[in-house]
């Protein structure tokens, strides 16, 4: 590599940009012993915004709170009368309804999940609270299907609001969950309705996106046809347009359903109302694990049938036997009728509550028998992996923990080192990629939550003006600057190092299996029923198993949100490198290339913006994952939003979902930039 090979003019952009990184960097250790204040960001320089939000707040909920809790008090008609019908509707026959339906929708198939997901309801104990979660499911769904395809007609009625539609349910749904139900509880008081609402409003955005696809992908022919017949615009729509949109709406109405459902399980960390969620987390709670994993199997069954019974409707429909459909309604009322008044309390099937057992003594059997080998294992991920990107070599290398201390002359020698493999990667053309190596080796020496805040700011600055240019670095400037002014910098950058080393798991872990998957069918088969239940799980219940085995803390945390955002990562990379078309793999194969060469020449550069997509995804995953895991012990924003809502603080939820949401959006940003950067180059995309 010659000096005129590095001039300005012949560097690309990653160049230029990962080089001011780096000198930004540098400048920023060289003075922070002088300038304290490049550390972190001054207390002189913050905004009271957290106290102006939350009086803000406060004086509109005080102003709506009148109109809020009309609104509670008449949603909660609605909601106690779903109560009574499916509490007081007998087990026989709400499930024989239930088979009927999936008849109906799927055959035989639909029919077995069906009684065979109830039947288990029913067997566990846990009919009642699981009647009490699906009556608020019944009511928060059609609220969320009305205002959501309300948003998405108007969003198509009316082009110019589409884009300001977009940004707010983008907005919607990068806001963690938890940030909902601190205003709400304030402003609609304590009580179930509070998660019905907050149910709907989370509910809503995912309905709205798939009404405005659906009816931008009706085929121009279509729309034609409906106006040269004469029809007014409301008959255009509802008769022709929304009819031919039917696939997709239901595609909404499938994700509306699964969003409410896990809206409702998070809402029970309010209380006051005895559902399934809240009896997940009372025994979680008690550490009785075995009782919580019952309640969670509970949540995941009710999840799979309505997942698979809503899904059904999204694909193109077989018809079946309306007389079976018949049949099997008729046989659920004679039995009800036969059974009526001689069946015991539901409450009384405890058919499962010696298998809870079961794991509760087995759980401590083992826990006493190979707690060493779990703490070793705890301790070498915190030790050796997640408490050096916390806090920095410097900081975390110590005698307790690896054995010896870090000292000067080790900085000095973990800097050569980096700057040797860096050059030694620039010399051989990769530029990019060895200053890369540099940057981190200066991270991981510092610590994601010590970083100086020029060198964060500088650094996701120019990571916009390379993925999407000067107009996305000056957006994903102005969003970090919003979290310095806010006071939240220090709490951000814990958020961040955890969901960035559960990310990197999950990019490492999950490209590896997508990988896997993509050569071998075998694996795919095993490993895609894995996938398709992991995505239908509620947040929740991630929770249960990482704490059976490691209890509350930071690694807990780590693998729940791993076990949460991986699946986007297997599915992409997989789908990516699956789809690569055959011409371009039959060149390489008359080109002479090996299998290895294939996938790294052809397969994986066609598949990159496929799984940077999935990256994407799993960042928002993360995110999404990181306010629940506060519940077992994290710090950072997700555990702000958490004690904000025991205290009703609404300025400091509010903030903290506003940050955590600008946090998720510049990443969300970045990648898609990447990504259509890569489809341009692809030629994919003009």
């Amino acid at each position: 590599m010659t000096p005129e090979s590095m001039t300005p003019a012949s560097m690309t952009k990653g160049t230029l940009a990962a080089l001011i990184a780096l000198a930004t960097g540098a400048l920023c250790w060289a003075l922070s012993s002088t300038i304290p204040a490049l550390g972190n960001w001054p207390d002189a320089w913050t905004l009271p915004a957290v106290s102006w939000i939350g009086a803000g707040a406060e004086w509109l909920i005080d102003l709506l709170k009148p109109a809020g809790r009309l609104v509670a008090l008449v949603l909660g008609y609605p909601m106690e009368w779903a109560r009574m019908l499916f509490v007081s509707t007998p087990w026989p026959l709400l499930i024989g309804l239930v088979t009927a339906l999936g008849w109906h929708l799927g055959g035989w198939r639909m029919v077995a999940l069906g009684a065979l997901g109830l039947g288990f309801v029913v067997s566990t104990g846990y009919w009642t609270e699981s009647m009490n979660t699906l009556s608020l499911v019944a009511v928060s769904v059609p609220l969320a299907l009305l205002a959501g395809g309300g948003i998405g007609i108007a969003a198509n009625e009316f082009p110019r609001l589409k884009s300001a539609v977009q940004s707010v349910l983008d907005v919607m749904q990068t806001i963690p969950t938890f940030a909902y139900l601190t205003p709400l509880l304030v402003l609609f008081g304590f009580g179930p309705v509070v998660g019905l609402i907050a149910s709907a409003i989370y509910a809503a955005p995912p309905m709205a996106r798939n009404v405005i696809l659906g009816l931008e992908r009706v085929e121009p022919e279509i729309r034609e046809a409906a106006i040269m017949s004469g029809g007014t615009r409301f008959q255009q729509l509802f008769e022709v347009e929304i009819p031919s949109a039917a696939q997709q709406i239901f595609v909404g109405v499938n994700q509306c359903l699964m969003a409410a459902l896990s809206m409702v399980i998070i809402a029970a960390v309010i209380g006051g109302f005895n559902d399934i969620g809240w009896e997940v987390l009372l025994t979680m709670r008690k550490a009785q694990f075995g009782q919580a994993l019952l309640a969670g199997f509970v949540i995941v069954v009710f999840a799979i049938v309505i997942d698979r019974m809503s899904g059904v409707l999204a694909e193109p429909r077989r018809h079946f036997d309306s007389r079976i459909t018949y049949t099997l309604m008729a046989i659920a009322f004679l039995a009800t009728a036969i059974t009526w008044g001689r069946l015991p309390d539901p409450a009384t099937y405890d058919l499962f509550g010696s298998t809870a057992d079961f794991v509760d003594s087995t759980l401590g059997a083992f826990t006493a028998a190979n707690g060493a080998m779990l703490d070793s294992v705890k301790n070498g991920a915190m030790f050796y992996f997640l408490l050096p990107l916390r806090i920095g070599l410097d900081d975390s290398v110590l005698t307790f923990t690896w054995g010896f201390d870090w000292t000067k002359s080790m900085t000095a020698g973990w800097f050569i080192l980096a700057f040797a493999v860096g050059g030694w990667l620039a010399w051989r053309g990769h530029r990019v990629v060895g200053l890369m190596v540099i940057i981190a080796a200066g991270i991981l020496q510092t610590g994601v939550s010590q970083l100086p805040w020029p060198f964060v700011l500088v650094g996701i600055g120019v990571l916009g003006w390379v993925s999407g240019g000067r107009k996305l670095a000056l957006t994903v400037s102005f969003m970090l600057i919003a979290i310095f002014l806010m006071g939240l910098w220090e709490r951000a950058l814990l958020s961040l190092y955890l969901s960035g080393a559960a990310v990197f798991a999950c990019a490492v872990l999950g490209g590896a299996v997508g990988l896997l998957c993509a050569v071998n069918r075998t694996a795919w088969r095993v490993v895609q029923p894995i996938c398709d239940m992991l995505q239908t799980i509620p947040l929740f219940v991630f929770l249960i198993p990482v704490l059976m085995f490691f209890q509350i803390g930071e690694f807990s945390a780590f693998l729940a949100i791993i076990a949460y955002a991986i699946v986007p990562m297997i599915r992409y990379t997989r789908h990516g490198l699956t789809t690569t078309p055959d011409e371009m793999v039959e060149a390489a194969i008359s080109s002479g290339a090996t299998g290895w060469q294939i996938m790294r020449e052809v397969r994986f550069p066609y598949a990159l913006p496929t799984i940077l997509l999935g990256l994407n995804q799993t960042i928002l995953f993360a995110f999404a994952m990181l306010v629940i895991a506060a519940l077992i012990g994290t710090t950072g924003l997700g555990q702000s939003i958490y004690l904000a809502l025991g205290k009703a603080d609404v300025g400091l939820g509010i903030a903290a979902g506003i940050a955590m949401a600008i946090l998720a959006m510049i990443a969300d940003r970045l990648v898609q930039g990447f990504a259509d950067e890569q489809r341009k180059a692809l030629g994919l995309k003009t």
